[in-house]
């Protein structure tokens, strides 16, 4: 097997939604800011404080998250001009991706910078994965993954570099 070398630009082209999905939200970057922005922060000073990212990287980060509809920015202030950030629906539905990514670091990487509380009732819980027709817990090894006929071609073109 040939080695594969795919670019950034390639997996947004992808048949794979993973891959997709990647190009948009795998930046570490993105990653910290939609943490923060799910934690409650708004505005770019606070993003800044709280990820320690750079303003050119932030402000490159955040334009990149409105435009692909993850955020939606809202002035707050004209004197000086001031903008906030605030998910939209699409970036909502990121959520439990940070869920997940927060129970793998808080389990096998140490840590509880952050605890999960239900609001209806108040119990703490860690997010979990379950099945929409019977309601078990899902694992990995409980999970069979069926591969389209277009991403199997496109698995196989780039094993053979082609």
């Amino acid at each position: 097997m040939k080695g594969v070398n795919v670019a950034l630009s390639d997996l947004a082209r992808s048949h794979c939604p993973v891959s997709r999905a990647i190009e948009r939200v795998g930046d570490p970057w993105v990653l910290m800011i939609l943490r923060e922005a799910f934690l409650g922060t708004r505005r770019f000073d606070d993003f800044q404080r709280t990820t320690g990212a750079s303003p050119h990287i932030l402000s490159l980060r955040l334009k990149r998250m409105c435009q692909d509809g993850i955020l939606a920015r809202h002035r707050y202030s004209l004197s000086p001009l001031r903008h906030e950030y605030l998910l939209t629906d699409k970036g909502l539905e990121l959520w439990p991706l940070i869920m997940v990514l927060h129970g793998w670091g808080e389990k096998w990487l140490g840590g509880a910078g952050v605890r999960l509380v239900h609001i209806a009732c108040g119990a703490r819980f860690a997010p979990q994965l379950v099945c929409p027709g019977c309601g078990a817990p899902l694992t990995a090894r409980d999970v069979r993954a069926e591969i389209s006929p277009e991403f199997q071609a496109e698995r196989h073109r780039r094993t053979e570099g082609n």
